[in-house]
């Protein structure tokens, strides 16, 4: 079994050093691992491929002084036709579409009450110092365990029981205070 990349980079070197035999063998050889290439790319519009195939096949042609000799030709390759695919895209103007019945995942799943309590709640989280914050967020409304806020928070397991049951302690004084 022959290393395709091996074989297609040996054909590159010889055509860059101007074997016309070998450069012509490149380009047949490369033609349909593009042509698949933009395909499956292209779904819905496969004719477009053959003529995305024709200018990626001139781009490497017109662009193989900018070949490095010492990387794969294969990613060079694959690199030209992905921008002339890109090119081709932006052309037609096309925007990615989503079926009505799963546009539910693009809706928010919030309200504005959502925002004014998550405003409410920053402002009354602003008393606490940041690492004991970060800590009660964690543990009250991000869900971990103690331990694992714990640990995220660089406490020990004891220390942020007391953390946040002090924390707590704090924010409901400043809350009945402010209620007064």
């Amino acid at each position: 079994m022959v290393d395709r990349e091996a074989h297609l980079k040996r054909l590159m070197l010889l055509g860059l050093d101007g074997d016309a035999r070998a450069w012509r063998a490149l380009l047949a050889d490369i033609r349909p691992a593009i042509t698949a290439f933009l395909k499956r790319r292209l779904i819905g519009c496969e004719a477009d491929a053959e003529d995305l195939v024709q200018d990626c096949l001139i781009a490497i042609h017109a662009k193989r002084a900018t070949f490095d000799r010492t990387k794969p030709f294969t990613a060079w390759a694959y690199a030209i036709a992905r921008y002339k695919l890109i090119d081709h895209l932006r052309r037609q103007g096309r925007r990615g579409t989503v079926p009505l019945e799963d546009a539910s995942v693009l809706l928010a799943e919030h309200t504005v009450e959502d925002g004014v309590v998550r405003r409410d709640l920053t402002r009354v989280l602003s008393i606490l110092p940041a690492r004991q914050r970060r800590l009660v967020e964690d543990v009250r409304i991000g869900g971990f365990s103690v331990a694992e806020a714990a640990a995220r928070n660089g406490f020990t397991e004891g220390a942020a029981k007391v953390s946040v049951h002090r924390s707590m302690k704090t924010l409901t004084a400043s809350v009945n205070s402010h209620e007064d």
